[in-house]
């Protein structure tokens, strides 16, 4: 049996060495960073998987973005150079330039139903798919400086918390950056249709930080000064505009948990666990108020706004729908408009000022 595995062991060796004309120390064809290759996939994957496939640079990124996704221990530094290597050593086709440009992207970007009645001011709903083809986008044109998971570095910004992305809708403020060059690169060329897709995987990137953000090692948040975050809320915050710290806040800190009070006061349309484990409601939904030139008023939760029309449900579940026109007057009402409002001009420190203060509200 031990010849056996002896034998078998020795013919692929041997079949290495066939596929690269290469000594077995040397199993990769040489080229920049192959070491940083060596290092990070050869422990779990054989040779013949690189040399059975020819791919883009995008198509590389993707499989080693998989690849971290599922435990490679790899840094925004290294998948570079990983990409840069595999997109030049097995480039589609043999073509060395394939993997350095973007490809353009066939399949249908998105669905209409969920874009093209969506207002620029209504929260985008990110298509799954448009967001899967947005990844490949970014893997080509932003990981290098923004990270795998858009959190940023030493050479770009976090795109998580970058005001410009959250103001994006579908491509709205995102376009026109890229299209007008950033302050250190020349303009990136992309589709409208590539640009919408990197608004969709941006856009995703923020929902799944909302979601497990607060609870992944979270440490001691409580590093704020309680005083400081006392005369914030009462003051430049304008928190005392909605809240009051002997009402609806009253014993806040003895239901939830420091990264949870975080959480609602950054994100406050998030649910929220509290300390006994159940999910704490919302407090309000968005509504609005139409009024018609006749002066007939319709209150409800909106289901469209855009240019040309307004559509919405009223509590007792009917449908509304009007076309817009200079007479007609639209009232968005949002509960959360003045947290909002905050992420333009609040720092860190402000925010764990008042955390800190919260947590004295027992």
């Amino acid at each position: 049996m031990q010849l056996i595995s002896r034998y078998l062991l020795l013919t692929a060796s041997l079949a290495s060495v066939v596929a690269w004309g290469q000594t077995p120390s040397s199993p990769l064809p040489e080229g920049a960073h192959r070491e940083t290759v060596q290092r990070a996939c050869s422990s779990c994957h054989a040779v013949q998987m690189f040399s059975g496939r020819r791919m883009t640079r995008q198509q590389w990124g993707a499989t080693v973005s998989d690849m971290i996704g599922r435990g490679a221990k790899v840094t925004d530094d290294e998948f570079d150079e990983i990409v840069g290597y595999l997109a030049t050593a097995f480039p589609l086709n043999g073509d060395t330039s394939a993997g350095t440009a973007a490809t353009k992207q066939t399949k249908a970007p998105r669905k209409p139903s969920l874009i093209d009645q969506a207002g620029s001011q209504d929260k985008q709903i990110v298509d799954e798919d448009a967001a899967a083809l947005g990844r490949t986008v970014y893997i080509a044109q932003c990981i290098t400086c923004h990270g795998t998971r858009a959190r940023g570095g030493s050479r770009g910004a976090d795109l998580v918390r970058s005001v410009l992305v959250l103001h994006d809708r579908y491509g709205s403020t995102i376009g026109p950056y890229l299209a007008k060059g950033h302050p250190s690169t020349k303009p990136v060329d992309l589709t409208k249709d590539q640009v919408v897709n990197l608004s969709h995987f941006l856009h995703q990137q923020i929902g799944d930080t909302l979601r497990t953000g607060p609870y992944n090692n979270v440490g001691n948040i409580l590093v704020g000064d309680a005083k400081a975050g006392e005369l914030y809320f009462e003051g430049a915050g304008g928190c005392t505009r909605c809240h009051s710290a002997t009402g609806d806040l009253a014993h806040i800190a003895s239901k939830y948990d420091p990264p949870v009070l975080q959480q609602k006061f950054v994100f406050p349309e998030n649910r929220a666990i509290t300390k006994q484990g159940t999910a704490s409601r919302q407090h309000g939904v968005a509504t609005v108020t139409v009024t018609t030139s006749s002066g007939t008023t319709v209150t409800g939760e909106p289901l469209n706004i855009d240019d040309f029309n307004v559509s919405l449900r009223d509590a007792t579940g009917r449908y509304f729908s009007f076309k817009r026109s200079p007479d007609l007057k639209v009232e968005k009402h949002n509960p959360y408009a003045g947290h909002e409002a905050l992420l333009e001009t609040y720092t860190d420190k402000d925010i764990h000022d008042v955390v800190s203060y919260l947590e004295t509200l027992q």
